[in-house]
């Protein structure tokens, strides 16, 4: 300590200066702070995620929105509905009617001129039916010739294609007539009218042109996420979902699920196998069991945004920030398997006992080739 002082006196300007006290405390919290991240990175955990973006749809095809189309070609004559209004199934909707206004009379009246074209043929056939008997009975008796009976017959065959051919013409008339009569367009099923094609009201529509778009008011609701290509291998079906709504307030921590505030909790229901026209692929998560329910359809309504993150491995946070500045995948572990396989067991006592009865086998045949 002497000699130090000793060579302090001989800088007696670097002896008189006096770090403040805001540098000491600022550089014992940098000493102080260095070793406590370093140990942080190496022993903190971090949940890795696989994240994603999608919407609510409903689970059912049935409970989706759907359109209602025009059945047969024609112009709207009458609107029984208006946006926003509820309708059950049957209810109707829109009345479309065919330009010609006295088309459904004249059908009616063609069917009923056909019905008669059935009748005549069906008299005329009995008719030719019997001059067939009377034919052949004469025939028989000498009394006729067999040009007559042969004539009669062609006459039955004649009055058949004619009663044949009436027959089908009622079945066109009588499609004609059903497809006609269609013209009251209903509600396929319960919900909410969501837009009208007020258009149909001035212009002639086809058979198959939307009227009207019928959204559920009730329906099970997944999560519809897109992931990238490079996580979707990890993600395994029953693997926990965090997830976040459009519009309701949430704090993420993606690393540190139990820190978030205002997310709720699912889990992976099925997995696309081909991906979709962006490259992404599809994975549909459902409430998780057991946790607080997802918020309310007045809330989260079908079609709203929603962002997901799908936990996977836990890890250090020193690892996770190498992987993140070196671009590489999400950590994988191999499920490990409870038990020994079935037949597992047997196999292994298999091999050992072919390779105990090999050196017996080969002994017994140098034997035989020493006796030789």
């Amino acid at each position: 300590m002497a000699s130090h002082a000793q060579d302090m006196t001989r800088f007696s300007t670097l002896a008189s200066l006096r770090p403040p006290r805001t540098a000491v405390a600022v550089a014992w919290m940098i000493g102080i702070a260095i070793p406590l991240v370093v140990l942080g990175l190496l022993f903190v955990p971090w949940v890795q995620t696989a994240p994603g973006t999608g919407q609510i749809v409903a689970l059912d095809p049935a409970d989706r929105v759907q359109q209602v189309t025009a059945l047969v070609p024609g112009r709207v004559e009458r609107w029984y509905v208006t946006d926003g209004q509820s309708v059950k199934a049957g209810d109707p909707i829109a009345r479309v009617v065919d330009n010609d206004p006295g088309l459904l009379e004249r059908l009616a009246a063609e069917r009923a001129q056909v019905l008669a074209q059935i009748t005549a043929s069906e008299q005329a056939m009995a008719v030719a039916r019997i001059d067939v008997g009377r034919s052949a009975q004469l025939l028989a008796d000498g009394l006729a010739a067999r040009r007559d009976f042969e004539n009669a017959q062609i006459k039955v065959a004649e009055h058949g294609a004619k009663l044949a051919e009436a027959r089908a013409k009622l079945s066109r008339v009588d499609i004609a007539r059903t497809r006609q009569s269609a013209q009251l367009v209903r509600a396929p099923r319960d919900g909410r009218i969501q837009s009208l094609n007020t258009a149909a009201g001035a212009t002639l529509v086809s058979a198959g042109d939307w009227l009207a778009t019928v959204a559920p008011e009730s329906a099970v609701r997944v999560v519809e996420l897109m992931v990238d290509g490079r996580d979707v291998a990890l993600v395994r079906r029953g693997q926990p979902v965090r997830l976040h709504f459009e519009g309701w307030p949430a704090i993420q921590f993606s690393g540190w699920p139990s820190v978030a505030q205002g997310m709720f909790d699912g889990r992976v229901r099925s997995i696309d196998p081909s991906a979709q026209a962006s490259g992404l692929f599809r994975v549909l998560v459902e409430p998780m069991p057991g946790k607080p329910a997802w918020p309310g359809n007045q809330f989260t309504r079908l079609g709203s945004r929603v962002r997901g993150w799908i936990q996977m491995e836990t890890v250090s946070v020193g690892y996770e920030l190498w992987r993140q500045l070196n671009d590489f995948p999400l950590e994988f572990q191999r499920p490990v398997e409870t038990g020994p396989r079935k037949g597992a067991g047997k196999g292994l006592a298999d091999k050992d006992a072919a390779k105990k009865a090999k050196p017996a086998k080969d002994s017994a045949k140098d034997g035989g080739e020493e006796e030789k």
